[in-house]
């Protein structure tokens, strides 16, 4: 294994979804060149954080595993209730997220993050297509707000960035990164895998 980047930032990968638009099919469990897109997310996540935290309300799914398995603390809150629960079992004050089911994550990019993390309360890139929070990082010091979302049923993610020192990442830093910008393409549906995954169609 690579040697890991930092142990100052927790790195957690969300699995949580419902799956409803990939007809009840586990998306972590999809095989993308050889290996399963939760294995390839671990792996990554292994050489960049010391501490590696999977949030999944089916932890029995992942016993096989290297990271540690949590639960959404407030259930039925959708990504911001995986959000909540990587913040509050992270042992970092930052932490970076991303969804299970996005399989050309950048490392540069992922490292730059971290190397810029320290100064802002929400690091968070900013493609063409908006913004990216489900690949950014946030400090623990979200968690009072994330909260009181919950108890308002607000639920959109970028609801509690207000009143927090956030930096968004320009289209043109990412695309020093990755010129085709596909780090953020993911796997929401099945029309969306096939896109990418051409040999799964039918």
């Amino acid at each position: 294994m690579d040697s890991i980047y930092t142990d100052r930032v927790t790195g957690v990968i969300l699995s949580g979804g419902e799956n409803s638009r990939m007809g009840g099919r586990n998306k972590a469990f999809i095989e993308f060149e050889g290996e399963r897109l939760i294995d390839r997310g671990v792996r990554l996540f292994q050489s960049l954080f010391a501490e590696v935290i999977l949030v999944t309300n089916s932890p029995q799914e992942y016993f096989d595993l290297d990271a540690a398995l949590v639960t959404d603390i407030y259930r039925h809150k959708g990504a911001l209730g995986g959000i909540h629960a990587g913040l509050f079992h992270a042992s970092c004050e930052k932490v970076f997220f991303a969804a299970c089911d996005m399989p050309f994550l950048n490392e540069g990019l992922i490292k730059h993050m971290i190397d810029l993390a320290g100064g802002f309360d929400i690091l968070v890139p900013q493609s063409p297509d908006g913004l990216q929070p489900l690949h950014a990082i946030y400090s623990r010091k979200c968690l009072p707000v994330i909260e009181k979302l919950f108890s308002q049923d607000r639920l959109k993610i970028i609801g509690f960035y207000p009143g927090y020192t956030i930096h968004k990442i320009t289209a043109d830093t990412l695309l020093q990164f990755d010129p085709s910008l596909r780090m953020f393409s993911n796997f929401n549906s099945l029309e969306e895998m096939q896109k990418v995954i051409p040999e799964n169609n039918g």
